[in-house]
């Protein structure tokens, strides 16, 4: 029994010299790892990346003011978004009660930066999540089916790629005016393209593994080998595009806005608080600077974000 302990206290190669204190904590982190699930060693390379926890936090800090714009509105700034003073226009910042000072209309500018954050985010995400799903379904079955369906399907993604994205979506927002809701659809019927291209490539690649054709033997569905055993493997393309389409999603809806095809006024957006300050630049260049660098630090914390969850990912990075 003692030569049995101490064969289980020495290294493969060497049996009969002990193991360093070194060596077994070494031994011990590559068991954890190898014991743990892909996504929660995902999570582990997230947290060791500085840049991507401090864009989570500011990401999340800019998600959480803006949902909670009522709470700033009542407890914060004591003003809605469509309160007018014309006796207190054009405010610097840090005057009075007016924290971020005020509009051209008087009205403060910090309630509509919150209020603007919430409906530039809830287009952003809610165009995200559209895109996403319908990107994903039509990118499997185009990938999965292969012949004339992937052909069809391919050549409608071309057609639509081959518009210019911008004239496309500014002939959407002309004829149909949408709200914030409605313009979170728009954006995505153009913006799923990519999409279904990179989750066509994933299922073409997979479709021809070897549990899938377990599954077809054992008499699985084809729709039940889509999205019980392929779609989860595509999952973390999907998580990545989510997280690098967001940034780009705000952009788009702050541009159309300030364009004038997006939200409309008195609907407060980041994008037509742009448009309503460039004729005051002169005057007030905080007007103007305020809702530019929140777009920027927004944009640019999704942006690192999305950076740190696609090498989170990598799993060539596994080790």
């Amino acid at each position: 029994m003692a030569q049995q302990t101490d064969l289980t206290l020495t290294t493969p190669g060497e049996q009969g010299t002990p193991r360093s204190a070194t060596e077994e904590r070494t031994l011990a982190r590559a068991h954890l790892r190898a014991s743990k699930g892909f996504y929660r060693r995902a999570w582990d390379r997230l947290r060791r990346d500085r840049i991507a926890m401090v864009a989570l936090v500011v990401a999340a800090f800019m998600v959480l003011v803006s949902f909670g714009a009522p709470l700033v509105s009542a407890w914060v700034t004591g003003y809605s978004y469509s309160q007018v003073d014309l006796r207190a226009t054009l405010y610097p910042p840090f005057t009075g009660d007016h924290l971020l000072g005020t509009d051209s209309n008087g009205r403060d500018i910090l309630t509509r930066l919150v209020y603007g954050g919430r409906v530039s985010l809830t287009v952003a995400v809610l165009a995200a999540l559209t895109a996403l799903t319908v990107g994903s379904t039509i990118g499997a079955v185009a990938g999965f089916y292969g012949g004339i369906v992937d052909n069809i399907l391919m050549r409608i993604v071309d057609v639509i790629i081959s518009v210019p994205g911008i004239t496309l979506l500014l002939l959407l927002s002309v004829w149909l005016r949408p709200n914030a809701i409605g313009l979170a659809f728009v954006i995505a019927a153009t913006g799923w393209t990519g999409l279904s291209r990179l989750v066509r490539g994933q299922v073409l690649s997979l479709r021809s593994r070897d549990y899938v054709d377990a599954a077809r033997v054992i008499g699985a569905t084809n729709s039940r080998i889509i999205t019980r055993h392929i779609m989860p493997n595509v999952l973390s393309v999907m998580v990545v595009w989510v997280s690098l389409a967001i940034p780009s999603l705000i952009l788009t809806e702050a541009a159309l806005s300030y364009l004038g095809f997006g939200v409309s006024i008195p609907t407060p957006s980041w994008g037509n608080m742009l448009d309503e300050a460039k004729e005051f630049y002169l005057i007030s260049w905080t007007y103007v600077f305020i809702p530019g660098v929140t777009i920027f630090i927004t944009a640019l914390a999704f942006n690192l974000l999305g950076n740190g969850v696609r090498d989170a990912l990598d799993p060539r990075l596994n080790n």
